[in-house]
């Protein structure tokens, strides 16, 4: 099945793989591990398969669903797509076969764009050659904290035609951050009962980074007990900025202008 998504830069889930394994820091407080266990309590039957509890829990362990691949042919409106937002398509575990049927389905359905992020940069490269990436796929990482910053360098050796960065959450600064190859960064603080916070510094130092790149910066939220306690804005406005979608170049389209203005 998909989703209509709360989540702001994108209008639609698919789940094509469920469950997932902490690897990094950012995956400590997981709200896609917390949501599983109450999935499956509730019976849904793409949450029965149990994670190794040392690294992932009830419901969360690594599950392949063949009878979601067809769920974006049926669309007929465009849509973006954020793809496995309660997985990660480039976990160990996924068959390399299905990734590639997984990429066969974004590659016949030019209508939709997807939105693929992983934390498994390593796999990702290795895989990349094998894989058809048309330009209705972007491709990202995630990059918490300074010491997962090589996921970057990994995701420079994918030749997709929009490279992201998902700082979310984003637990320290990232003052040496290269920028180069990369069209859009997302930046926020962790939600929960257990949220960690954000230090303000920390986002506007990767804004200023992002404008003097010419990269689309995208602040989500400033997160604590719940995703919206914080509110979203930085510096009195904002900042909704999307990139140029099938091209390589750094360009990218500020919305919160005209946001402001169908405010106003």
């Amino acid at each position: 099945m998909a989703d209509h998504s709360a989540i702001e830069w994108t209008e639609a889930t698919w789940n094509p793989t469920t469950g997932c394994d902490r690897v990094s820091a950012g995956c400590d407080h997981c709200y896609a591990l917390t949501l599983a266990k109450r999935l499956k309590a509730m019976g849904n039957p793409k949450y029965q398969t149990d994670g190794d509890g040392r690294t992932s829990g009830p419901g969360f362990g690594l599950a392949v669903h063949h009878d979601t691949l067809t769920v974006p042919y049926r669309w007929r409106a465009p849509r973006t797509v954020f793809v496995n937002s309660m997985s990660d398509l480039f976990h160990a575990r996924v068959p390399r076969d299905f990734v590639h049927q997984v990429f066969q389905v974004m590659t016949d359905t030019p209508r939709h764009t997807y939105q693929v992020l992983t934390k498994r940069s390593r796999r990702l490269r290795l895989l990349a050659s094998e894989l058809t990436w048309p330009k209705n796929v972007w491709m990202g990482v995630s990059v918490e904290s300074a010491d997962v910053s090589y996921r970057v360098d990994d995701l420079r050796a994918v030749p997709a035609a929009v490279r992201f960065l998902s700082c979310e959450p984003l637990l320290g600064p990232l003052d040496n951050l290269d920028l180069t190859g990369i069209a859009w960064v997302i930046a926020g603080g962790e939600s929960g009962p257990r949220h960690r916070p954000l230090d303000a510094t920390w986002v506007r130092e990767l804004r200023d980074r992002c404008k003097e790149a010419g990269v689309a910066f995208f602040f989500k939220q400033w997160g604590g007990y719940t995703p919206k306690a914080g509110g979203r804005e930085l510096d009195g406005r904002t900042w909704d900025e999307f990139p140029s979608s099938g091209t390589h170049s750094l360009a990218y389209v500020d919305t919160s202008a005209e946001i402001s203005k169908a405010g106003a």
